[in-house]
């Protein structure tokens, strides 16, 4: 752990494993709430002097932050196959991205501006003034163990907060790898600091109930951020919540049926399907299923799981025993109940893979509302197709749900593009583009899928406090 400048390594620990291997590959300090209090106080006590440094001076040191990170990008994309298990090119990939939110907010850390608003009094003005919100507390998931953790303390530090991270139980090497490159850079004692524990709930608890942290940001599950939500209210602590998804893909028939397939497979097993905006639900117009079914067949057949680390491996592992276990009950409960299956299907073993998690990369089809895996987030392997016969029935269909993070349509279509992308009820919509996502676009969802949105200059003022000044001259 890393409290108040400094690595705490005399206390009991626990066991960080391989996902791949079931190896284990090192050990972090087992924190508790008494942990989380420390560190919650060397954040409060670095408050007022960091919050009173210059933009610029934050600046240099995401800057510094994103040079070194850059430097150390292969090592850390290694650390990150190790430690989660996806693949070493999408590994490099994330480091990337989480480089690229230090530095977007290296540079908005200059642009928080406020502004006069004209009185209606020839002697009066008024003044807005943006400041830090002050101690910010932040969870981190395991998925996306590394640009996760930028996404929120780049934007904090930048506004000129102090931060408390958490970061999943199941990946908290990465962290600590990313802690020792701001430290690198420079960064102040206790204005971040790094609690690890296996018992995330009493962490958490301090967190929502501590009056010293002003704001709580968290990714993860819906029914987690629901709980974290409901603890923090009292104090009507601010919170962010980035939370599960259900995402719909929507392939119209004046689509490109081997396109979409195409560019359905690219985002539906990326991650191992491990991602909160893969889409669960593939609604195919009736007169493409067929060409769409058999191109999107022969590429999910083509995909290799093994070990990340071994590049003609496609798909990682699972995080988890009970990730795998909830992978086979939806795919289990969909053929049961009349899907039918293309490829895959099953857990996969031999080979050296029966020490980790793997499930082979799966395809259904006649997939319907009465499954488990229509109305419950995968986050794993399986493509489940599902055909319609008009707009209307899709985006009703599409809209069946109480997430609303992220969503899909292939169409070549202009009109039919923009009419249904006002209609989804969804955050974040790639038309004909399964990366809509970006350090300088805001993410977040609607409804059940979370609160406020990360990137962008939204970001930013998530972190920021409005003051208003009336003064009489």
């Amino acid at each position: 752990m890393y409290i108040d400048g400094h690595w705490i390594s005399d206390r009991d620990t626990f066991t960080v494993f391989n996902p791949a291997t079931g190896e284990k590959i090192g050990e972090v300090i087992d924190g508790n709430a008494s942990d989380a209090r420390s560190a919650i106080d060397a954040a409060d006590r670095a408050s007022a002097t960091w919050s009173s440094t210059t933009a610029y001076e934050r600046s240099q040191i995401l800057y510094r932050t994103h040079q070194l990170m850059m430097k150390e990008q292969s090592a850390l994309a290694e650390l990150m196959t190790t430690e989660q298990g996806k693949p070493l090119k999408a590994a490099n990939n994330e480091v990337k991205y989480a480089g690229d939110f230090l530095l977007w907010y290296a540079e908005e850390a200059k642009r928080i501006y406020g502004e006069t608003i004209p009185s209606a009094r020839a002697d009066q003005r008024f003044l807005v003034h943006k400041q830090p919100v002050g101690v910010v507390a932040a969870i981190t998931p395991w998925n996306y163990p590394i640009s996760m953790i930028t996404r929120k303390l780049a934007p904090a530090l930048a506004a000129g907060c102090t931060v408390v991270l958490k970061p999943a139980e199941s990946t908290p090497l990465c962290a600590v790898a990313v802690i020792k490159l701001l430290e690198e850079a420079g960064l102040p004692s206790g204005v971040v600091n790094l609690i690890t524990g296996r018992d995330p709930q009493p962490i958490g608890d301090e967190f929502c109930t501590n009056p010293k942290v002003k704001k709580l940001t968290f990714t993860g599950s819906t029914a987690v951020g629901k709980a974290l939500a409901q603890k923090c209210a009292p104090q009507l602590k601010r919170v962010s919540m980035e939370l599960g998804g259900h995402a719909p893909f929507i392939v119209f028939d004046d689509a490109d049926p081997v396109h979409a397939a195409k560019g359905v497979s690219l985002v539906k097993f990326l991650n191992t399907g491990q991602a909160c905006i893969s889409p669960n639900r593939i609604f195919v117009q009736r007169s493409l299923l067929e060409p769409f079914l058999n191109t999107l067949s022969q590429r999910v057949s083509a995909l290799k799981a093994g070990n990340g680390l071994h590049p003609e491996n496609s798909i990682g592992p699972l995080i988890n025993e009970r990730a795998l276990e909830k992978v086979e009950k939806q795919v289990n409960d969909a053929i049961a109940k009349g899907a039918i299956l293309h490829a895959g299907g099953s857990r996969e073993t031999g080979d050296g893979l029966d020490a980790g998690f793997f499930y082979s990369a799966t395809l259904l089809s006649n997939v319907n509302p009465e499954m488990i895996i229509y109305r419950e987030e995968t986050f794993g392997p399986v493509a489940a197709v599902i055909p319609f016969d008009n707009e209307d029935e899709v985006i009703d269909m599409a809209n069946d749900t109480h997430y609303g993070l992220a969503a899909y349509i292939y169409t070549n279509n202009l009109s039919r593009g923009l009419r249904v992308f006002e209609q989804l009820n969804f955050g974040i919509i790639g038309v004909n583009d399964i990366n809509p996502t970006s350090a300088a676009a805001p993410f977040g969802g609607m409804n059940e899928s979370g609160l406020g949105r990360e990137g962008a200059r939204e970001g930013i003022n998530e972190y920021l406090e409005t003051k208003l000044g009336g003064f009489s001259i």
